[in-house]
């Protein structure tokens, strides 16, 4: 009981000292140095820990969940020792409203989102009015802290609707900016740019395989507008930012999930610098992040995130509020990568003899966060897995295949003879500019690129033949990418 009390009334301090932080740029600014970054990372802990209290206490499906995994505190209360929350031990298992706080939907100012499906079939969450008020001003001031500028017209091309990203973006946004909300719609977005014209500043928020279409077959020079760019729902490849810096001013990346929040995690100049570096410099990729190919880099708030890894490094999230509909302790995305604050950032490059201040300046000293993609979303190759960030770097890194490849989808299967074969399907774009390669020189441009993007399959090519690696052309919306959904992500796995 004393515990619930010390913790509650340190909360409540806390609390308000965050919202203060959240409304004003300049505090904000202050929360990010260096030296707070450790004591950041502990309150962090301490409001996971009242999460869990109030979950324990005032949410049904969190006892029985508890109860169901055998769960049985012993000694001093550890965050590590909680069992991970995942969708299917959890959020299949028990109903939405039984998930809740108190075992029911919250009275009034309540958003039911729903998930894109990209894993299976989509799923609701529940978001009430404190927590959307929440990410409302996380929003707005990292849009203030990046842009600062009130005068821009944001173009929201997100998917519209109950999808998560989409409806959260406009609502979040409408009060710093001029918002148009337009869905994933090319003939709107040209419409829209043409009616108001070359005289503003816009800023455009999509999914990065949409904005690509769009800038490869548009009519409009775009050249001749000032745009910035924010991209989400899935990563981008380095080739294909250099691709879209033609058209946009910047080009930025935020990380979230439908199951959790929108903006956890967003680029910075230091973060896309440092990718940047990476993809140069493979050995350094190799020591920082254990892989050759560099994933996507974000900064994040400790303060409301705790993020761990498991053994398997698959990342593990507890949001730490308890304002919000139903509680997130250690919930598993099945996202692979990892955190590092900056401090080890710092002298990991000084091994290298690099200065991490000369990746940016002023940069801020929040933790970071490397998302290389779903663990579920890959696919295995004797022994090797084949993500589809390594299929996007080749077509990307090639610029007659960047503009002839719509999309794409990647198999593993055994034939016949139960010999293990890899699959990639190609779907070229709906006006093709001109010929496609030979398949017998795209074969061997895809083969190639595989070895040098995924040290795995390098290593593994000595198992088998290159045949065993097949390669199929479909025309834009044919075979198995035909009745695609155009609000909802790209499925790169097929199955």
């Amino acid at each position: 009981m004393i515990d619930r009390l010390l913790t509650g009334i340190t909360l409540w301090l806390l609390w308000i000292i965050r919202r203060m932080i959240s409304l004003d740029r300049r505090a904000y600014m202050v929360l990010s140095a260096g030296a707070l970054q450790p004591w950041l990372a502990r309150i962090g802990m301490l409001r996971a820990h009242a999460v869990y209290l109030k979950a324990e206490g005032h949410c049904p499906a969190y006892r029985a969940f508890l109860e169901g995994e055998s769960y049985h505190r012993r000694g001093r209360w550890q965050l590590a020792g909680l069992p991970i929350m995942t969708k299917e031990n959890y959020v299949k298992r028990y109903p939405i409203v039984e998930r809740c706080y108190y075992g029911r939907l919250p009275a009034a100012g309540v958003v039911i989102d729903e998930s894109s499906g990209s894993s299976g079939v989509p799923n609701n969450w529940v978001r009430s009015a404190e927590e959307r008020e929440d990410v409302k001003r996380i929003l707005q001031l990292n849009y203030q802290l990046i842009y600062r500028d009130s005068g821009c017209i944001l173009l929201n091309c997100f998917a519209l609707g109950p999808w998560a990203t989409g409806m959260n973006v406009s609502m979040s946004l409408v009060d710093v900016g001029i918002l148009k909300s337009i869905g994933p719609e090319q003939k709107k977005l040209e419409n829209t740019l043409e009616i108001f014209g070359r005289d503003y500043r816009y800023l455009v928020f999509g999914y990065p395989p949409f904005i690509k279409t769009f800038v490869d077959t548009t009519r409009l020079d775009l050249k001749q507008y000032r745009m910035d760019l924010i991209v989400g729902g899935e990563g981008i490849s380095e080739p294909l930012r250099a691709h879209l810096l033609e058209y946009f001013q910047t080009v930025i990346s935020s990380y979230g999930a439908s199951d959790l929040e929108i903006n956890i995690g967003v680029e910075t100049e230091l973060t896309i610098n440092l990718r940047g570096l990476c993809m140069k410099d493979r050995e350094l990729s190799q020591l920082l992040f254990g892989r050759e190919l560099p994933p996507m880099i974000f900064q994040y708030n400790a303060l409301d995130y705790i993020i761990e890894t498991t053994p398997e490094r698959e990342l593990v999230f507890t949001i730490g509020r308890q304002t919000s509909a139903a509680p997130k302790i250690r919930y598993n995305l099945h996202d692979l990568g990892g955190t590092m604050t900056h401090r080890r950032l710092t002298e990991q490059l000084a091994s290298k003899d690099i200065d991490v201040l000369q990746l940016a300046k002023p940069q801020s000293r929040f933790p970071l966060l490397f998302v290389f993609g779903r663990s579920d979303l890959t696919v295995p190759f004797y022994g090797a897995k084949v993500y589809p960030t390594d299929i996007e770097e080749i077509i990307n890194a090639d610029p007659e295949l960047g503009k002839q490849i719509n999309s794409f989808q990647i198999a593993s299967y055994e034939d016949e003879a139960i010999n293990r074969r890899l699959k990639i399907r190609l779907e070229t774009v709906k006006d093709l500019p001109g010929p496609l390669a030979p398949i017998e020189q795209l074969h061997q441009t895809f083969f190639a690129g595989l070895c040098r993007v995924n040290q795995d399959f390098r290593e593994v090519t000595k198992m088998f033949d290159r045949s065993c690696v097949e390669l199929e052309i479909y025309r834009f919306e044919d075979g198995p990418f035909s009745e695609r959904d155009f609000r909802v992500k790209n499925k790169y796995v097929a199955q």
